[in-house]
């Protein structure tokens, strides 16, 4: 393989950046959930608030894959982790050691900022990700339930007097 360069992500890489989501929500068939254009991912990237950081694999100066990830804070441990949100491996270079590659990296920034641990969700029903997840020693965690507030119970929670 030609070498892989990975860098944090640019103004210039928000277009490939977005194009991998839509693939990722296709390959999951969750295509109907991305509502996020390419001005949403700038501004969270790169906005005077930055929200989020990518890291961006290329190849010959091509985007393949990407981890995007964010900071958090665990109240039991006192320290601080990061939170990976997406790990993308365009399919053609998969089984390439891209995925691989991209989580070393952001084990070793979490590691460089003082965080105690890298964490992320997986979709139960992809078995591919899960398998290689479990390949590179991460382990499930099934102690915590995930709950999510959104659209109108998010208001309505909001909207709800002190």
């Amino acid at each position: 393989m030609t070498q892989l360069h990975i860098s944090h992500a640019e103004a210039q890489d928000v277009p490939a950046i977005h194009e991998m989501i839509t693939e990722l929500s296709d390959h999951l068939g969750l295509a109907h959930e991305v509502v996020a254009t390419e001005a949403d991912i700038h501004n969270a990237l790169l906005g005077p608030q930055r929200r989020a950081e990518v890291l961006l694999a290329r190849l010959d100066g091509a985007a393949v894959g990407f981890a995007l990830y964010y900071g958090n804070y665990s109240t039991f441990r006192g320290r601080c982790g990061i939170h990976l949100e997406g790990l993308c491996v365009r399919p053609q270079m998969r089984g390439q050691h891209v995925g691989r590659r991209l989580l070393a990296e952001l084990a070793r920034i979490t590691l460089e900022r003082g965080c105690t641990r890298l964490e992320w969700w997986v979709l139960a029903e992809d078995e591919q990700a899960l398998a290689f997840y479990e390949h590179i020693g991460a382990n499930a965690k099934d102690e915590w339930t995930v709950f999510r507030l959104r659209g109108t119970a998010l208001q309505d929670l909001a909207a709800q007097e002190h």
